[in-house]
């Protein structure tokens, strides 16, 4: 262990381009190492106003109370943490294939909005013959080519942070690498490591913007994050099908992926029925 108690280790403050002045951590830090994003990926059109690392990642696996710890520290470190899941090269982390864009990025998407725009493009290719091969507007019942809509809050459930808490368990025989990312909430790290898991079909800053309204309407929270999958806890998941429908329908536009290759049948009404009462949400971008 490494850093000082009370006072935000040294190799933190430079993930703060401010330096990350007044933050604290109580907590020891694992030995770990700062990762920057590989210039040659960089975005031209997004304009990026600091040099600083991407995250800070811990050089050994964690267990998921590892997590919790630094989850509860987050309003006094001003550090979001992850459950860095990697392949046996140690992508995406290591190599740095990340691509940071500002948390204002964020900012300029709506949850709703982009679901809408998305059902669209998708429905129009409900033919099978675009991007989504195989895709049916039949599958998509009972909504077809009609977006329904942000679903309804979630009822609630149990405490956000402990779901997520419990959550960051189920990784530990994941050998997860700790992240910690200068961020104020999961939503938000993701677009600001420059994760680029969903690249094949759009970019991240969007999907954040809908992370960050599940977190308000199920408790949702980000957890564990690979090259391509993501997993987050969810405190307030759909208790009814009707409701499970309209959260699939979102998930589909997040991960489309999810329902086409998924588990048979491919259909939004078979994804729905796995999420009643589910409490971890788990995506995949091919």
């Amino acid at each position: 262990m490494t850093g000082n108690r009370h006072v935000l280790p040294a190799e933190l403050t430079r993930l703060f381009p401010g330096g990350g002045a007044g933050r604290r951590l109580d907590v020891p830090l694992p030995e770990g190492l700062l990762v920057s994003a590989d210039p040659s990926l960089r975005n031209d059109d997004v304009v990026i106003e600091s040099d600083a690392p991407a995250l800070w990642m811990s050089r050994r696996p964690i267990e998921g109370e590892v997590w919790a710890a630094f989850r509860a520290e987050q309003p006094r470190s001003g550090l979001w943490p992850l459950i860095l899941l990697q392949d046996e090269d140690g992508r995406p982390w290591e190599d740095g294939e990340l691509v940071p864009v500002p948390v204002t990025e964020i900012d300029k998407y709506d949850a709703s909005a982009f679901m809408a725009q998305a059902w669209a493009y998708w429905a129009e290719d409900g033919d099978g013959d675009g991007d989504l091969e195989g895709l049916r507007l039949e599958d998509l019942e009972p909504f077809r080519g009609d977006c329904p809509g942000l679903a309804p809050f979630g009822e609630s459930g149990a405490d956000p942070d402990d779901s997520a808490d419990r959550c960051a368990k189920l990784f530990d025989e994941h050998h997860g690498h700790l992240g910690l990312v200068a961020a104020d909430r999961g939503a938000d790290a993701l677009a600001v490591m420059g994760w680029t898991g969903p690249i094949n079909h759009g970019e991240t800053p969007p999907l954040s913007a809908m992370l960050r309204s599940w977190e308000t309407r199920f408790g949702a929270r980000v957890v564990a994050v690979g090259f391509d999958t993501l997993h987050v806890s969810v405190a307030a998941p759909p208790t009814t099908l009707d409701h499970a429908l309209q959260v699939a329908a979102e998930h589909f536009a997040f991960c489309p992926d999810n329902i086409l290759q998924g588990d048979s049948p491919y259909t939004l009404r078979a994804y729905a029925q796995q999420l009643v009462g589910r409490d971890v949400w788990g995506f995949w971008w091919d």
